[in-house]
């Protein structure tokens, strides 16, 4: 697959991104591909979240510039579908799994819109190609974690985006529901030839499914295929401390020395941070 095309799925040009006073990423430059699905990976505070909102808009640049199929980025593109990470409080919304899906037509969050014939069938179209035909008349309460992901999934198709940036949805899931996610979101970028943007604390539960990763670190950015970035030199970089890597049993293993490098990552373990 060539990485680089005359209109890039998203360009950045010397992207410098802050938060409450802190550079998150600084001078970053990345092209990612139509079509490619690329997992988003780094430390917590690293900045995958405020990568995807700045795609969004709804970030401006300190510095540099974000285009989405070569239009600059701005708020409400059309070409986007996002899906945030899990709301606790979704849970307990007192609606149905086609009144979840349908509440973010037209841009509304909050109250259900009027639909005509063609946002139900956007809605149902959604529905079905998450599977999630027969979760429409139940209630979100009633929906285990899995289920409501595949709802949030939906909701992001809505529009027929050709990008989908998907943050955290592997977030809180068990090994069997996060497997089940990623191929269901791999089906999609084949079958609807959308660009994907997969934000994960782990690495091992995309491996299969990537075509490059994205790593962020320390206010810069690797991005290539995963032989290319999840390698020693780069992630010492990143992280600013020396690792290792290790690949054993078909899984990919990032040992840490510094403890605290270790605890800043929340799949660390004793020491071992999981790419």
């Amino acid at each position: 697959m060539p990485w680089r095309t005359e209109m890039d799925a998203v360009s950045c040009d010397g992207l410098t991104l802050e938060l409450g006073g802190r550079v998150v990423l600084d001078g970053v430059g990345l092209s990612i591909a139509p079509g490619e699905f690329v997992g988003v990976l780094g430390p917590n505070g690293a900045g995958k979240t405020t990568l995807m909102r700045a795609m969004l808009g709804l970030i401006a640049p300190s510095r540099g510039t974000i285009s989405i199929f070569g239009e600059p980025v701005r708020r409400g593109h059309s070409a986007i579908g996002y899906m945030p990470q899990l709301r606790s409080g979704a849970a307990a919304l007192p609606l149905s799994g086609w009144e979840f899906v349908a509440s973010v037509c037209r841009g509304q969050r909050v109250g259900l819109p009027v639909l005509g014939r063609a946002g139900r069938a956007d809605v149902e179209r959604a529905l079905d190609l998450v599977d999630a035909l027969g979760l429409a008349r139940r209630r979100i309460s009633e929906l285990s974690g899995g289920e409501r992901q595949r709802l949030l999934i939906a909701q992001a198709l809505i529009g027929s985006p050709r990008l989908l940036l998907l943050d955290e949805p592997l977030a809180s899931l068990d090994p069997g529901h996060a497997g089940a996610i990623v191929s269901l979101v791999k089906r999609l970028q084949l079958e609807l030839g959308v660009t994907v943007l997969f934000s994960a604390h782990e690495l091992n539960p995309l491996l299969g499914a990537l075509d490059r990763v994205l790593y962020l670190g320390g206010g810069q950015a690797a991005l290539g295929t995963v032989e290319e970035v999840i390698t020693a030199p780069i992630l010492s970089r990143l992280y600013g401390t020396p690792i290792e890597v290790v690949r054993a049993g078909g899984r990919i293993f990032v040992l840490a020395e510094d403890g605290e490098v270790a605890d800043h990552c929340s799949a660390g373990h004793g020491g071992h941070v999981h790419a």
